[in-house]
Formats: structure tokens, sequence, C-alpha cells
């Protein structure tokens, strides 16, 4: 059975389809659509059009306040990278690190060996016995990104 959030993420998704690579919505208008609070709606963007899984947030507050959701295209390997660098905080969690890696590779920057060996690198593989940090794996995985932008010229 499907959820409030799962009816919220196909009407959002939809919008996209229709419009391209940018929706922009309003949060209460969605919340008044969906008849729930706009909390959930912040819920949803949080964990569904994250940046990991090719999406970027911008919003602003107020009265005239908005939500933009750029879907990222798979196009220039510079554009993705520069997103997903802007995107990684000080802390980097494990499940964070392995969806920025099935990105990559769905958008072909890296190729599955390549993630594989990252995701051990990073202490992300099944089988890796390494117990980095948050924080020391952000830094890892912007480095590594940094490498691999200046290695392709872009």
């Amino acid at each position: 059975m499907a959820t409030l959030s799962d009816y919220i993420e196909e009407y959002l998704r939809n919008l996209l389809e229709e419009s391209g690579e940018v929706v922009e919505i309003k949060r209460g208008e969605l919340a008044t659509r969906f008849r729930c609070v706009p909390s959930q709606i912040n819920y949803v963007l949080q964990t569904r059009f994250t940046p990991e899984r090719g999406y970027v947030i911008e919003s602003r507050r107020g009265g005239g306040g908005y939500i933009r959701i750029i879907r990222l295209s798979d196009g220039p390997r510079s554009r993705l990278l520069r997103a997903l660098i802007a995107n990684i905080g000080e802390k980097l969690t494990v499940s964070e690190a392995r969806g920025y890696l099935g990105r990559l590779v769905e958008a072909g920057v890296v190729t599955r060996r390549e993630a594989r060996l990252m995701a051990v690198a990073l202490g992300v593989d099944r089988g890796a016995t390494l117990k980095a940090g948050d924080s020391w794996r952000a830094t890892m995985m912007l480095k590594m990104l940094s490498v691999i932008s200046s290695v392709a010229g872009e």
C-alpha cells in the first residue's frame, strides 16, 4: 500500500517529467493539495529528492517563497561533479556515500570497478573493515571527486 509520501513523490516526479529538469512549487499549496502539514512535504524533499539521487533543492522562505527542484542532468560530467561536490557537507554517512557512488556509476562518470574501489577506500564496502568517521569520509569523497574532475579536464 502506498503512503502519502509515495503519492507526493510521484506527483513531484510527474511535474518534473512535464516541465523538464526544473519545477518550482509552493510548500503550502502542495500541503493543501495533499491535506497534510508542510513538514510532510519537507520530509519527502529531504529523503527522496537528494543530491545522491540526482536532485538539488533550492528554497526561499516567506510570503513569496518557493521550493525549486532541479534534476541534475546526466549530460556534462562537470555539472554533475560540481553539484555533488557542492552538496557534500562536513559529514557523509555510509548510506549517503553509497548513494553518491551509485549516482556516479549511473551517470557514467566512473565504472562499477572504480566505484567499488572508492567504496573500499571510503569504508562503505560490505567487506571493508575500515571504521571511518563521517567527517573523514566526506573529506575523502571530496578529494576523490576533485581528482576525477581534474583528470577529466573539466
